[in-house]
């Protein structure tokens, strides 16, 4: 298994799925505010963030924006591994993904995984995020 993220001979299956916050779940109301990825043929994790205070404020005013930000350094730090992931840091890749992306019922939830073809894992977080938050 080679470890070149970068310009792979063929293209290979990638997970992903968006990371919204959901405010209320009364309301249903959600906005994305990142991208978990993972490839399984590169060991690749990876995720990207944005948070916009202004447009989550607008979903709900009391909303805990620093905690939204709390969780989602949670996030990057299971994506990342090492001490950052805390009792997960054991896992390999794909078990940390399929943790990070199972249902769950807070503020800050995945939603559905879904599949593309990548050359470039590495590059994924990035335009998924263009694409899917900003």
């Amino acid at each position: 298994m080679s470890t070149n993220l970068r310009g792979a001979d063929q293209p290979t299956v990638f997970e992903y799925a968006a990371l919204r916050v959901v405010p209320r779940v009364e309301r249903g109301e959600a906005m994305n505010v990142g991208v978990v990825v993972y490839c399984r043929a590169f060991e690749f994790l990876g995720c990207r963030v944005h948070v916009d205070d202004g447009r989550l404020l607008a979903l709900d005013a009391s909303l805990d924006v620093d905690g939204v930000r709390t969780a989602l350094k949670g996030v990057a730090g299971l994506c990342e591994g090492g001490e950052g992931a805390g009792q997960a840091a054991a896992e390999p890749p794909g078990g940390r993904f399929r943790w990070l992306t199972a249902p769950r019922s807070t503020v800050v939830q995945p939603g559905p995984v879904h599949a593309g073809l990548t050359r470039d894992p590495a590059a994924e977080p990035e335009r998924l995020l263009r694409l899917l938050v900003l």
